[in-house]
């Protein structure tokens, strides 16, 4: 899925599909700089593929030049990865650090012993956090203790728009709050435009929604309660509110029609957007890389918008917070080598340089660093790139996609109850019920 990934933002990225779909269908020892490391060297394994693989190479490349330890590193296409890590893992052999999303991830690893708590690390390293964005450690933490390295890009959920539809409409302007949104759907419905494009079929396109929904009505709580594993915290009136909103939405036809069999591995809802069938979507930010590759000139003849999603009047969430893909985390294996810990941590300490920095920028990423706006002003896309860090940047929370952040158990119910919901067949309070079930599995 692209939303895991990263889709360049230059024209050679219309063939691609984010990391997932690149690189070679197995494994590939790309080990570099002076010696081999021996057994002291520390392995790293990362996905397969442009934009990111050649970023990465580099980043130890650079390291490895410093004398401050080897790293070795193997790359594996996504699927691969998963399968690859996951054996290693269980069999004790995983390699020195891990590549990873956070989340529900993370905390399998935590809760089975197999990774470092680096919590006093950071403390002792506070250059090395301070430099970051704060909201980057959200997917890095759990129960209170950092056991990853936030590290790459940030990829916030955002609101996109059609500025022409929007004027056929007589719409000035993107939704603000909540109830205008529900008064600016019956306006372009009058005009045979689908106020919102969703690709309804594949299902984590509509737990977007529920997300942000949920964060704006009750706070990161609502939803970290259910994470947490609080009983029947899927009933909390905040998250009731919220799943009846979202039906309200679809009742009053605010998703282009048919949206149940539109798909988002096709692009067929970014389609919608830049042709002019519906005038808003939301979507990971990945989506501007999308349009820019296959949307022709919509983007360089200036008729796209972007904005942050609407407050909820009366909601106690604070209207800065994010969702989607706060970073991505590098762990250090609990069964490492004392010297390959410290070769890890050595490296921790170069990552996210200016080279590694540019890198991410030309290939249509923002970086998690404080300031990594001063390096976007040379980029064609900058006005965009540079909404995207302060939407990250100035987040107080950035939550973290629902279905990594459960297990996958209760990630496979929630968009199985999340499909249901969208094309009405489950009332909230049956949603709630049947996520409560699967609380803690």
């Amino acid at each position: 899925m692209k939303r895991r990934n990263f889709l360049s933002l230059t024209a050679g990225a219309a063939a691609a599909t984010g990391l997932a779909a690149c690189g070679s269908s197995g494994p590939s020892d790309t080990s570099s700089g002076s010696g081999s490391g021996g057994a002291d060297a520390a392995s790293y394994w990362f996905l397969s593929g442009p934009p990111g693989e050649p970023i990465r190479q580099g980043a130890v490349d650079r390291f490895n030049k410093t004398g401050n330890g080897t790293i070795k590193v193997t790359t594996f296409q996504n699927d691969t990865y998963k399968d690859k890590l996951k054996t290693a893992l269980g069999a004790g052999q995983a390699p020195s650090i891990i590549w990873g999303w956070g989340g529900g991830g993370l905390k399998s690893y935590v809760e089975a012993g197999q990774v470092d708590d680096l919590t006093d690390w950071f403390a002792q390293n506070s250059a090395v956090k301070d430099r970051l964005f704060k909201a980057s450690f959200g997917p890095a933490t759990i129960d209170g203790k950092i056991y990853a390295m936030p590290a790459e890009t940030v990829q916030p959920i955002v609101m996109l728009y059609n500025k022409e539809a929007f004027e056929k409409a007589g719409v000035s302007a993107p939704p603000q709050t909540w109830a205008e949104l529900m008064e600016q759907v019956p306006k372009f419905n009058a005009k045979g435009i689908a106020p919102f494009s969703l690709a309804g079929q594949s299902r984590w396109t509509n737990m977007m929604w529920l997300e942000l929904l949920f964060d704006r009505i009750g706070g990161p709580e609502v939803f970290g309660n259910a994470y947490n594993g609080q009983k029947d915290a899927w009933s909390n009136p905040a998250a009731i509110d919220a799943l009846t909103k979202v039906q309200d939405l679809v009742k009053a036809n605010g998703f282009i029609k048919g949206f149940a069999s539109v798909t988002a591995d096709s692009n067929a809802d970014q389609a919608l957007l830049y042709r002019g069938k519906a005038a808003m979507e939301l979507h990971g930010s990945w989506s501007y890389g999308i349009i820019k590759a296959e949307g022709g000139s919509f983007i360089k003849d200036g008729k796209l918008g972007y904005a942050s999603f609407p407050a909820v009047d009366g909601g106690k969430g604070d209207p800065t917070n994010a969702y989607g893909n706060a970073g991505q985390y590098l762990s250090i294996y609990s069964k490492a080598s004392d010297k390959q810990k410290e070769t890890a941590k050595a490296f921790f300490k170069t990552m996210l340089d200016d080279a590694e920095q540019q890198g991410w920028i030309e290939s249509g990423g923002v970086p998690i660093v404080q300031g990594s706006n001063a390096k976007l002003a040379n980029s064609p896309d900058k006005d965009f790139l540079n909404f995207i860090y302060d939407v990250s940047s100035k987040a107080n929370n950035f939550g973290q996609s629902w279905d990594q952040a459960l297990s996958p158990t209760a990630a496979e119910t929630l968009l199985e109850n999340i499909a249901k919901l969208f094309q009405l067949k489950v009332t909230p309070q049956e949603f709630a019920t049947n996520m409560n079930a699967v609380i803690g599995k």
